[in-house]
Formats: structure tokens, C-alpha cells, sequence
């Protein structure tokens, strides 16, 4: 009697266990969305907006901002967690796509570890400086900047991110000897930038903008196919002459490796519904910013093409940590 009630037991915990079961009964806790980067930054504005959505919809959601090592501990933290659907991770360029080509000993796999749910938002990288640079266009800014070598100085919203990729890349192909300063977040960053602490930046078009309307920043150029809608005067950079300069930032969500597809599927329509409304996803697009809301397999294989191009930029130009 007393093996049969084990085996109905074991039974039971096993069904419980299933992701079937899991499935059925998600979410049975509040859901943590883990940030990269601290409060004020696009990926925190992406969690912050899918915290609220779901909890709206009756699904009790928090985000957690946990800094430091360029993301590195964040994504560690959202790997490892149990792959039940509680706890998700804003996935982005730095962290899934970079850093795995910068650190050779990371505690993840920016693409094993993790299963996607959706691309949620892409931008372009803007390059901004402060008023008080003499330089008006790309071409001012590289002839400045070589004739006083080691008088300018770029921030980064952090060692690994697209800021220093694109920082590092552009000094590359100037010719130019600029400092490297680098932050725990855009915020943080762009801040130091308008008081004059800094001299440049590649910040990303949506935090830039408000900053470059209001005289605070100057405007030179996006790393962008063509001139976006939403700032039509700024040139392009092939418009300035270096064309293979292009890219920007994307900030997607993830679950830990081998959650229940169910339940990514019940996330990525999650995703969708809370950019169903035209006024939410508007608040995006009038800043400058793109909604692709993928599928899973289009996520997934979106992250690998970024990581290998990314890769490339980063073997060809030589950069270090």
C-alpha cells in the first residue's frame, strides 16, 4: 500500500512538473521583468511598459534593475532562472549580442541560454555632441578632433554597448585619437554629455531627441539607412562619408532556456496585445523608434544575425574591453 501510494505521489509531482501543467497554471507568482541597465534607459522604458500591460490584464508584473559588469550580471541572473515563465529578461545588442565577443568568460551564452518571446524595439544610433564643440558636421568633428589629438572624449551607456562599438569603430575609420568614458546606462551618460563633462556620444535617436530640439545637443548624424522621419535635417553617416558605420540598439524579451513553448506563446501574444493600442505604440514611434513585434523564431533568428555582424565589427576593428 504504502509503494503505491509513493508511486501516485511521484506521479502527481511529476504532472505538476510538466510543462503542460505549467503551461495551465501560468502565472501562479508575479512576474519579474530583469533590466540591464538603471531607470531612465530605453530597455527600463520597454520593461516598465510590459510590467504595466500585463498587470492590467490581470497578470502581476515587476521590474528589477540590476547594473553593473555592461549587463553582464543581469543576464546571468535571467538565464538562471527557472524556466517557468516568472522570470523574463529584456534581452539587447549589449548583452546577447556584444559582450559574448568582448569577455571571453561569461557565466551565459547570449543565445543558448535564452528562449525568445518577441523583438519589441530597434532604434538607430545617433552621433550628438555638446554646443561647445566647434564642429557643426562629421567632417568639422574629425578634422577638430585630429588636429588636438586626445582633447575630445566619447561617452558610452557602458563598456560593451552600441555606443562604444560605434564610438570605437569611428575612430577607427577617422583616424582619430578620442577618450573612451564609459557609464552604467544612457541616462547617466547623456546627462554628463549636456553639462559639458563629455564631448560627444552615439546616443540612441529617442533620448537624443528631446535634448538636440531643446539646443542642449548638437546633432551631426544617424547610423541609419536613410534620415528618419522624425528628424529629417540630420544626414545620414554614409551621408558624411562613412557608410559602413550603421546600426543601433534593440531591446526584446526573453524567457530562460527550455520554458514551456506554451507559455512563450501566451507571452509573445501578451506582447503584441499591449502594442495593439495605437496610443501606446505611438508614444514609441513619435521618438524615433521601431515596433517589429516578431515571432519567436524570427527573434531567435534575428539575435543570431546581430551577434555575427556584430562579432564581425568587433574582430575587424580590433576592439578590446
Amino acid at each position: 500500500m504504502r509503494s503505491w501510494i509513493r508511486n501516485i505521489a511521484l506521479a502527481g509531482i511529476a504532472l505538476a512538473a510538466s510543462p503542460a501543467a505549467l503551461a495551465q497554471t501560468w502565472p501562479s507568482q508575479p512576474i519579474k521583468i530583469i533590466v540591464a541597465t538603471p531607470a531612465g534607459g530605453i530597455a527600463d522604458l520597454v520593461g516598465r511598459t510590459l510590467a504595466q500591460k500585463f498587470s492590467e490584464s490581470g497578470k502581476a508584473a515587476v521590474v528589477e534593475n540590476q547594473t553593473g559588469a555592461g549587463g553582464a550580471i543581469a543576464a546571468t541572473n535571467g538565464a538562471r532562472a527557472a524556466p517557468d515563465g516568472h522570470t523574463l529578461f529584456i534581452a539587447m545588442h549589449q548583452t546577447n549580442a556584444i559582450l559574448p565577443h568582448l569577455q571571453e568568460k561569461l557565466n551565459y551564452d547570449g543565445l543558448k541560454d535564452f528562449a525568445p518571446i518577441t523583438n519589441v524595439v530597434q532604434s538607430a544610433n545617433i552621433l550628438v555632441v555638446n554646443p561647445a564643440v566647434p564642429a557643426k558636421t562629421v567632417q568639422e568633428l574629425v578634422a577638430y578632433a585630429r588636429a588636438n589629438p586626445g582633447k575630445l572624449s566619447y561617452a558610452s551607456q557602458g563598456n560593451g554597448s552600441s555606443g562604444h562599438i560605434a564610438g570605437e569603430q569611428f575612430k577607427l575609420l577617422a583616424g582619430v585619437d578620442i577618450l573612451h568614458v564609459p557609464y552604467r546606462g544612457a541616462a547617466p551618460a547623456s546627462q554628463d554629455l549636456v553639462s559639458g563633462h563629455v564631448s560627444m556620444m552615439f546616443d540612441i535617436v529617442p533620448l537624443a531627441k528631446a535634448q538636440v530640439e531643446g539646443g542642449k545637443l548638437r546633432a551631426l548624424a544617424v547610423a541609419s539607412k536613410e534620415r528618419l522621419k522624425v528628424m529629417p535635417d540630420v544626414p545620414t553617416m554614409a551621408e558624411a562619408g562613412y557608410p559602413s558605420l550603421e546600426g543601433g540598439p534593440w531591446f526584446g524579451l526573453v524567457a530562460p532556456a527550455a520554458t514551456p513553448r506554451a507559455i512563450i506563446d501566451q507571452l509573445n501574444a501578451e506582447v503584441r496585445k499591449a502594442f495593439a493600442n495605437a496610443a501606446e505604440r505611438d508614444r514609441f514611434l513619435n521618438q524615433g523608434m521601431l515596433l517589429p513585434i516578431t515571432s519567436p523564431e524570427e527573434f531567435g533568428k534575428f539575435m543570431q544575425d546581430e551577434s555575427a555582424r556584430w562579432g564581425k565589427i568587433i574582430r575587424d576593428a580590433g576592439i578590446k574591453m
